[in-house]
């Protein structure tokens, strides 16, 4: 904003009747580099809708925010004349005020006159993306800042396909937001919402549909039912919404020496045994490791605050925990699922795999294998929610699975967002039918290396603060466009993809053809042999993420070749971000 002083001045007088914000307001009067950084600019839409750290301003998370996203929401909404017949699916995690906002979501959607149907309880992204398809909603919303740290919590918006709203969806809701004033959105009472049907509580008939449909997920649910309690399985929902339906489902299948993580089960948005509820993090098992070494556990299962992200933790050979990466992750499960229905005969000749441009090549190369087709798309799971829409719609493919090397995982397609609860069954059932055969699923993962060769992947974020850090990212961005590298290290750039440009560029040849991926600010640089180069910054926060891939015929050479590109690649992003 240009004069976010003057914004602030008028946060603080229409925030008199609201002691706690206006007390808030009033403690940074005199730090104006903090209340630049509250009102120099507002939330936006990004990957995942909005999402920012809690506190009163228009750039943080706060019941202001909420009201008038949700009004723009209802704002939009309105456009479809079907809005008030569909309405609205509603669902929270267990972050700070997530309850709360999600109550000010559906009263101020059902002051506009449309329906909300709002779980009762914490409910995970799935579970939502599924509600939303199962009730006929036009749309859905989400209060959850996923795996982020405790002081964040964010505004997801789905549409009735069960994904993510895309790029031009959100521009559309966001310039909807913008025509409505903070302090003009009056949420209807909630108790009169309930009475006139306009807030509809969501009961556990529907959870009850989603279990079934994610176990009929399952390849060898009978060998599971027979076997299921001869491994003992850790899991741990790191404090978040994950604790109910992951266990529910675990058991129901047959995984009986299922062990809880009893510090971390209960629903916290403080997250206080962790530094980051973020299944990626070896830290975040640490309490999960303890008790899987006194139980003997050959796998640990985590999920982050909204269940949408797993992690897992296999036992080596030498008896060690190995933390998998998501594209390790990623890799078990369509190698299990491909070479299952291979066996059982329910492998479809239009199989479809799904993946962002920045996870692993090794996913390509299983897939070439079985004869499925693997479609890349751009980072943001809706992405991967509208190959589901195309595939059903044109019915050419059928949707075997779709992951994101970022712990986000799906297969089927009754939800269109990436579904922990249904991959922890997944990958358990993977871990029951290796055990049977000897084999864990470190096994399993060595085998397909040594089948396929050795893939590795890195990822580095690069975050900065406030506006002068957005500024640094976008000035590097710039730069890499203006004089592309033409070599990271000894490796020399065959191509590259310019996603905001629309182009792809061959260095050999001087040839450019456009893309056929939506336009976004990713940079993808390709090296020889598999290798690969990634940047792109987040659409939500001052921060720069750098993606790595390379192989090689064994560990030591990928590993070496993988650390070689990453300081080429670091030095000229350190030099460009300071």
């Amino acid at each position: 904003m240009e004069d976010y002083r003057a914004e602030y001045s008028r946060w603080i007088d229409n925030t008199a009747n609201d002691e706690e914000s206006h007390l808030e307001l009033a403690s940074i009067r005199n730090d104006d580099k903090e209340i630049e950084d509250r009102f120099y600019t507002e939330l936006e839409f990004g990957t995942a809708g909005l999402r920012g750290i809690l506190g009163t301003g228009t750039n943080r998370m706060n019941r202001y925010v909420v009201r008038r996203a949700s009004e723009g929401l209802a704002k939009y909404l309105h456009r479809y004349k079907s809005s008030q017949e569909h309405g609205v699916a509603i669902a929270y995690d267990s972050r700070h005020f997530s309850k709360e906002f999600a109550v000010e979501t559906a009263c101020t959607i059902a002051g506009s006159g449309i329906k909300c149907y709002l779980y009762s309880t914490l409910h995970s992204v799935p579970q939502l993306s599924f509600a939303v398809r199962e009730l006929n909603c036009i749309a859905g919303v989400v209060i959850t800042a996923s795996h982020n740290p405790p002081e964040y919590n964010g505004y997801k918006v789905y549409w009735s396909h069960g994904g993510q709203v895309g790029p031009k969806q959100a521009d559309e809701i966001l310039n909807c937001i913008r025509s409505i004033d903070y302090f003009d959105v009056h949420p209807m009472d909630y108790a009169a919402a309930v009475e006139k049907g306009l807030i509809i509580p969501i009961g556990e008939e529907l959870d009850e549909i989603y279990y079934g449909k994610t176990m009929s997920l399952m390849q060898r649910p009978e060998l599971v039912r027979a076997h299921g309690g001869d491994i003992a399985i850790v899991y741990t929902p790191l404090h978040g919404s994950g604790f109910v339906p992951v266990t529910e489902v675990l058991r129901r299948i047959g995984i009986s020496n299922l062990n809880i993580v009893d510090e971390q089960s209960q629903p916290d948005g403080s997250f206080p045994t962790v530094k980051a509820p973020n299944p990626e993090y070896p830290n975040a098992f640490t309490l999960a490791m303890e008790l899987a070494n006194r139980v003997n556990a050959s796998l640990i299962l985590a999920t982050d605050p909204d269940s949408d992200r797993l992690g897992a933790a296999v036992r080596t050979k030498s008896g060690e925990f190995k933390v998998l990466t998501g594209n390790q992750i990623g890799c078990i499960l369509i190698n299990y699922i491909l070479s299952a229905r291979k066996e059982l005969g329910s492998l479809p000749q239009n199989g479809l795999v799904v993946k962002s441009l920045v996870s692993t090549a090794l996913a390509d190369a299983i897939c070439r294998k079985y004869g499925v087709e693997m479609k890349h798309v751009l980072t943001g799971f809706r992405f991967i929610a509208e190959q589901i829409d195309l595939a059903e719609a044109t019915r050419e493919r059928e949707f075997l699975f779709g992951f994101e090397e970022s712990y986000g995982f799906l297969a089927g397609g009754f939800a269109h967002d990436k579904d922990a609860i249904c991959a922890s069954m997944l990958v358990a059932e993977a871990a029951v039918y290796y055990a049977a055969r000897g084999k864990t699923l470190y096994d399993a993962l060595m085998d397909i290396f040594d089948e396929y060769g050795f893939y590795v992947e890195r990822t580095k974020s690069y975050t900065l603060s406030g506006k002068a850090g957005m500024e640094k990212i976008s000035n590097a961005m710039k730069a890499l466009r203006r004089n592309p590298p033409m070599e990271f290290g000894a490796e020399r750039v065959m191509g590259y993809e310019d996603f905001e440009a629309g182009i792809e560029k061959r260095l050999e040849t001087g040839e450019e053809r456009e893309l056929e991926l939506p336009k976004s600010n990713v940079l993808r640089f390709t090296l020889p042999e598999d290798a690969w180069i990634v940047v792109r910054p987040s659409g939500t926060e001052p921060k720069l993420k750098l993606y790595i891939g390379a192989k090689a015929p064994d560990e030591a050479g990928a590993a070496g070749k993988l650390e070689a590109l990453l300081k080429s690649a670091d030095e000229m992003l350190g030099r460009l971000l300071n």
